[in-house]
């Protein structure tokens, strides 16, 4: 009977099998752990410009003291703008240093920001959006367009090294969709033979016009504005006259 008894208590403790599920991983063209390469370790050597150096001085002047570490996103920025579009370790190490913190502390904000680059790029930059504004669309088109024009995989360079092609978030430009970052300039409204001559000027290093192709003007709608279509009125205007200076 105490045999019976104890099959039945482990019977209601018994945990019923069940299938495990994963979920596929997913690949970013981004470097978030470093990796030594000839061209980026830690005894690639790294210096600020005089130029640079006077506007670190005056970025740091910003901030009072106990909170310099304010200024590590635009002095990272600078670093990666001076050595060509990314940023070796050893840039970093020297943020780190200005800003007298562990070196942690600024791999943990370079490798958080997709702005910072950690590998080397070509001299135009191609980040494509392909979140669900611009790919509903026809990102995936702009997307193939650039790759087949450039004769560049996603995250990787152009034989010719001119171009680099990365896949990205939400860039803000999401009425304008479908839209192209190239450096620090946007591309909106694309079609496909926008993007064609947008690389095709890029291709002879001229810079085509930034912006939207649409012809309308920033974020308006397509038809044209719908308010604000009369000039702004001078000042008073409304005011009763008993308030009238």
């Amino acid at each position: 009977m105490l045999s019976s008894l104890r099959t039945g208590i482990k019977g209601l403790w018994r945990v019923p099998a069940r299938s495990l599920q994963t979920s596929s991983v997913l690949q970013h063209d981004s470097l978030f752990v470093h990796r030594d390469t000839p061209e980026d370790n830690v005894n690639t050597p790294f210096e600020f410009s005089e130029a640079n150096k006077k506007r670190i001085d005056a970025l740091l002047a910003i901030y009072p003291e106990g909170h310099k570490r304010g200024a590590m996103i635009p002095i990272l920025d600078l670093a990666q703008r001076q050595n060509g579009g990314w940023l070796p370790l050893s840039a970093m190490h020297k943020v780190a240093e200005i800003l007298n913190l562990p070196r942690m502390r600024v791999y943990e904000v370079a490798t958080f920001y997709t702005m910072f680059i950690r590998r080397p790029v070509g001299k135009y930059h191609l980040q494509v959006c392909t979140t669900t504004p611009c790919w509903l669309r026809g990102s995936d088109a702009i997307l193939k367009a650039i790759v087949e024009d450039t004769k560049c995989e996603v995250g990787g360079n152009s034989p010719c090294g001119k171009f680099s092609v990365s896949e990205v978030e939400c860039l803000g430009a999401c009425v304008n969709a479908p839209m192209l970052q190239v450096n620090d300039d946007y591309y909106e409204d694309l079609t496909v033979e926008d993007t064609k001559e947008i690389i095709a000027k890029f291709k002879k290093d001229e810079k085509p016009v930034p912006g939207p192709r649409s012809g309308r003007y920033a974020s308006e709608p397509l038809g044209g504005l719908t308010s604000l279509t009369e000039p702004p009125t001078g000042p008073g205007f409304g005011v009763q006259d008993c308030f009238k200076a």
